[in-house]
This record gives C-alpha cells, structure tokens and sequence, in this order.
C-alpha cells in the first residue's frame, strides 16, 4: 500500500464506511470437510464452579478444531503435487520437526488489499448455481462484463455461487456435497483467475472448487493450480449472501489469519469495507 492509498482509505473512513462480516459463526456440528477434524466447544469451568471472596466469578472455554473448519484460509503447505509444493519445495524436506516451517499459516502476511466480488449467480441470472456446476472462464468473463468489474493485480477475487444458503438454512448435507456435488471454478477458471495476479480468491463454498456429483473431495484440480503452481491462498466457507443482494463489487478487504506456526491453515473472519 502507498501513502497516497492509505490517505484515500482514511479520507474514506472519515467520510463514513459499512463493515460487511463474511465470516461463518463456529458451532458444534456445522457443516465441514470430512477430510479435517470437527469443530468443538466445551466450557471446563462455569460461572460458579469457583467463586472469589468478594462474589465474582468467572468461565473459561476449550476449543479443538482442525484448521481447515469453518471460514479459513490455506496456507501453499496445504496441497502439494508429486511430492512438490510451492516453488519445487520437496514436501518431504519441507517438514521440519512435524511442522511447515517455510509455507506455514504463520508465513501468511495480514491482508489489506482491493477486494472484487464476482457474483455469477445474478450475472447468469439465477438465485444459486446448481449442484456440481462448473463456473466457466466464459461465466467469470460475463460476471466481469456485467458487473463493469475489472481484476487488478495484487486484488483478492471472492466468487460468490449462492451455495452458501445451504449453510445459512442448515442444511448441511447438501452443503458438503459429498454426494450431491457443489458448484465452482475448475482448473481452467482457477488459471484464469490466476492469470490476473491476484493475490487471493475465495469462495462460499466448502472446498472453494467445483466438486462433481458423487466424487467427493477427491480431486481438487483448482488448489493445485492456485496453491501449487501459482501461490495464491484459497479462502473458503465465505459468507458472501450479504455482499450478493447489495450488488457489492469492489470494496477494501480485511482478513488476518492466526500465527500457527508451521500450520498448514488458520481460522480467519475476513471483513468488506464498504462505502456507507
């Protein structure tokens, strides 16, 4: 970021911003991969459980989740391709006492960055994609062209599919897919998208990519081209309906992943700035 950005931002702010949430609220039997251990929630001390001489109390929680659960991000430690991962790092050197030291969540920089939603849902003229549906190159140029939206290098791209209602109505089977499938980009939209420089993409959906009827998450063509080959984060379980039916396109986006280190993901709640 310039000086000049940074005095537009603030210039931006004084005038009057939205903050639009796209984080999933974390719950015990929310929908995940089944490829990551479940989110769970416990409080081993309640109010009361211990008391102080002067009436107060207090509660603590513990939590255990795997890091690719709920909205997150992947670190290039997450996916590697015949035994490489990002850069040509063998996968097998890269471990180094049980952690990702190179390609961690901790390597991660905070990201402040020009956010572009690319909502093809409306420009295809429908309220969600279809299970399993491939978002094209020729979909994500008709998204561009409707919306008047232009990628920029260094910009973070959100493709919105409307799959995340599934999520909001709870229904949480049809959300993963697994038999079903879900829709996204595939390896020729993830190189498209690619081919812009972006720094980030994300999605609404569970595992960013298309995923075909009754397949699973057994082949995930659009991570490696992104994580593997390009190093470009992937950010998934977006909560993108709000920026979807207020035509939101272009905003300042916000996302500061947790410093686990040598991990190979981290939680992250990745906020819109908006103009008011």
């Amino acid at each position: 970021m310039t000086e000049n950005t940074t005095d537009q931002l603030l210039a931006a702010i004084a005038a009057g911003v939205r903050v639009v949430d796209m984080g999933r609220t974390l719950t015990v039997g929310m929908p995940q991969s089944p490829n990551h251990p479940a989110y769970w929630h416990s409080l081993p001390r309640r109010h009361g459980d211990m008391v102080r001489s002067d009436g107060g109390s207090a509660a603590n929680d513990m939590i255990t989740m795997g890091t690719h659960v709920g909205t997150h991000i992947d670190a290039l430690s997450h996916v590697s391709q015949d035994g490489k991962m990002y850069g040509g790092l063998d996968a097998g050197d890269a471990l180094e006492g049980g952690r990702y030291v190179q390609l961690g969540a901790h390597t991660i920089a905070p990201m402040v960055r020009r956010g572009v939603l690319l909502d093809v849902p409306a420009a295809l003229g429908v309220g969600r994609l279809e299970a399993g549906q491939e978002i094209t190159v020729a979909d994500l140029e008709r998204t561009c062209e409707q919306q008047g939206t232009e990628i920029r290098e260094g910009d973070v791209v959100l493709v919105r599919s409307g799959w995340g209602q599934h999520f909001d109505n709870g229904d949480n089977d049809l959300y993963r897919g697994l038999s079903t499938g879900v829709p996204g980009v595939g390896a020729a939209g993830a190189t498209w998208l690619a081919g812009h420089g972006i720094h980030a993409t994300g999605a609404d959906t569970i595992a960013y990519e298309r995923l075909a009827p009754g397949a699973g998450h057994g082949l995930l063509p659009a991570h490696r081209v992104l994580l593997v080959e390009r190093g470009i984060y992937i950010i998934e379980a977006l909560d993108l309906e709000e920026m979807g039916r207020d035509s939101v396109h272009e905003f300042l986006f916000v996302l500061s992943p947790l410093k686990f280190f040598g991990a190979t993901g981290s939680p992250v709640r990745p906020i819109a700035v908006v103009g008011a």
